[in-house]
């Protein structure tokens, strides 16, 4: 709601018509670069505007689940938590791969292949990786993590009919924030999809973990022309935003907030300093934990994932 409808922001698709005929038709993977704080945001609406935002899927940092609201709901919803260490992950991931495998609706499984969202120190030593592993360097991604991909493909062979690979960027190289969206703010988002059915990618582990980075190398390629060039190739799609995330917030925002006013108005009637404190506390406390839900998006604050191998080289 605070995307499409509070800030305006509009999500433009590039892609092919047979691809977009698709979208909530089938169990797919969905491959996702991970460069902006609102990226998740650019998904959902996506997910939402083809129906299938229920029954959308992640593989999501262990830390999320501990948060809030967002973190419980997600166990609800099956989402799959790591903790971004195979030895230890290699059980639980299969597990909850295993349990998506006879999902009764159209299902969209979303990975972050690299892992940890971009930033220049995290690039630079994920470089350094790729140049002693002998694999071509990035200059947008880092090199994606093929563990997690390969693992969901042999998981997920049967059930799902194709990867989608998303390459996301904003037009006037604006680097969104979700408190941008709170404060109003607009965006243009721009994304890439290209599909490709499942058949296509080898069983083999080490095959398909040599077309992920193949397919890195290409996404790089799309940032480059994106940059130049300022759109993606293909036919441009706008898929019109639902009214049910408008209808679905005005609901709970009058059935939650209207008795929290009443209440309030009671509080400050009641001329009583020490309830118009506990209140104003209770309403700085609600404050302070909104701040730090949004603090988990902020790139600035974001785990150190990325730089283990660098500290194994020291």
């Amino acid at each position: 709601m605070l995307l499409e409808w509070w800030s305006g922001t509009e999500c433009t698709l590039f892609s092919d018509e047979a691809t977009v005929n698709t979208f909530g038709k089938e169990h797919v993977i969905i491959i996702l670069n991970h460069n902006f704080e609102i990226d998740f945001l650019c998904g959902w609406t996506m997910t939402e505007r083809f129906g299938v935002l229920g029954s959308s899927k992640v593989l999501a940092k262990r830390e999320l689940l501990y948060v809030p609201l967002i973190g419980w709901t997600w166990y609800f919803l099956e989402i799959v938590f790591c903790k971004r260490k195979w030895e230890e992950d290699r059980d639980t991931v299969i597990e909850g791969l295993k349990r998506l495998a006879d999902y009764p609706e159209y299902m969209w499984f979303l990975l972050y292949c690299e892992g940890t969202r971009f930033t220049e120190t995290k690039h630079r030593i994920s470089m350094e990786v790729a140049e002693s592993k002998g694999l071509p360097k990035l200059k947008y991604h880092l090199l994606p993590r093929t563990k997690g991909f390969t693992t969901a493909v042999q998981c997920l062979r049967g059930t799902v009919s194709a990867v989608y690979d998303v390459t996301l960027n904003f037009r006037g190289n604006k680097n969104p924030s979700l408190l941008g969206i709170l404060y109003g703010k607009k965006y243009e988002a721009d994304m890439c999809v290209r599909r490709f059915p499942l058949e296509d990618i080898p069983q083999d582990e080490k095959e398909a973990a040599n077309w992920l980075h193949k397919l890195y190398q290409e996404k790089d390629a799309l940032q480059e022309m994106y940059n130049q060039e300022g759109v993606f190739p293909g036919q441009q799609f706008k898929p019109p935003r639902r009214p049910w995330t408008l209808l679905n917030f005005l609901f709970w925002a009058t059935v939650l907030l209207s008795p929290l006013f009443t209440f309030g108005f009671g509080v400050f009637a009641s001329g009583s300093p020490l309830l118009i404190l506990a209140f104003l506390g209770l309403v700085g406390a609600a404050s302070f934990g909104v701040r730090r839900l949004i603090g988990v998006t902020e790139i600035e604050k974001g785990s150190s994932y990325g730089n283990q191998e660098f500290k194994k080289k020291e």
